[in-house]
């Protein structure tokens, strides 16, 4: 019944994030049409608002779109013509979840065995030497460590190609741009998560039983040291998968990213409204999923 409810109750929540995105974005200066080649006659202008209804009030607007989105129709692009918005979504969004769930995987593969040995060995050098790393990963943005690796590994040594996405080889550097940053936050997390958890009086009682300490980290200490980082995997997920504009942009990955970022700076109303739905939805079911893995993680947690 939790669950039931909480799908249900992403409905008004989604309407509510597209009327307060529809209005706020009609509140920014400019407009779609004003960064033309030439400057459109006062007729021409007036009949292109006439045809996407921005002569219309707001409300109305908003009504008409609503009727669309209710249907599944996220409107016409503004800036990009003779293309929806759906068919825009629907060419982006792939090649940014296929780049974001590689990235994912990533900051999972790297950032839970740091945190892990840093849990483990606290106030040693290894506990010191893998903060340092997962502090480093945290404070270098992409847009640093992006350049650095193409210039090493792509240009340089000629290991990896530098850009667009036609081979899974493609994939390496722009992987690991996106999730060294993730990698260092899922790092620090379980660190502090497991540290928070290794005096409990159920890990006390573990080795009391005879349990060698590497069974009671991996078998008690883990499994609810990791509910930070599930709580954490939720809206990170979300970030990479709708993609990361620097380095979509970087490599010349034509994902969701660039569109979201370009759609601003272009007023294309239709297209920063449908983007942030996206968003939103895969937000929103994806907090979801965290609820279910915190129940199987941690059974004294109760939805009832």
């Amino acid at each position: 019944m939790y669950f039931t409810r909480r799908l249900i109750g992403m409905i008004p929540v989604v309407l509510g994030i597209s009327f307060l995105a529809f209005m706020l974005v009609r509140l920014a200066p400019g407009g779609p049409f004003d960064h033309e080649r030439r400057p459109a006659s006062p007729e021409i202008e007036r009949r292109i608002r006439e045809k996407y209804h921005l002569d219309e009030p707001l409300l109305s607007q908003y009504g008409r779109y609503l009727s669309g989105l209710l249907r599944g129709d996220l409107g016409p692009s503004l800036k990009y013509r003779n293309h929806s918005v759906a068919d825009i979504v629907m060419q982006g969004l792939p090649v940014s979840m296929t780049l974001g769930m590689c990235a994912f995987l990533f900051s999972l593969g790297v950032g839970l065995p740091s945190g892990f040995y840093g849990a483990a060995r606290r106030g040693g050098f290894g506990d010191y030497a893998t903060s340092l790393i997962a502090l480093s990963g945290v404070c270098v943005p992409a847009f640093v460590v992006g350049p650095l690796l193409v210039m090493e590994f792509a240009v340089r040594k000629r290991v990896f190609p530098v850009a667009l996405l036609e081979s899974p080889i493609h994939l390496i550097l722009p992987t690991v741009t996106l999730g060294l940053y993730f990698s260092g936050r899922v790092s620090r997390l379980l660190r502090e998560g497991m540290i928070g958890v290794r005096e409990a009086e159920f890990v006390v009682a573990a080795r009391a039983k005879g349990l060698s300490e590497v069974s009671v980290l991996l078998r008690h200490v883990f499994r609810i040291g990791m509910l930070p980082v599930v709580s954490y995997s939720g809206p990170m997920l979300a970030d990479l998968l709708t993609g990361s504009f620097v380095v979509e942009n970087l490599f010349q990955i034509p994902g969701i990213g660039v569109f979201m970022v370009n759609s601003s700076l272009s007023r294309d109303y239709t297209m920063i409204v449908g983007l942030v739905l996206v968003y939103a939805v895969l937000l929103l079911m994806l907090n979801i999923i965290v609820d279910v893995a915190y129940r199987w993680l941690d059974p004294r947690v109760s939805y009832d």
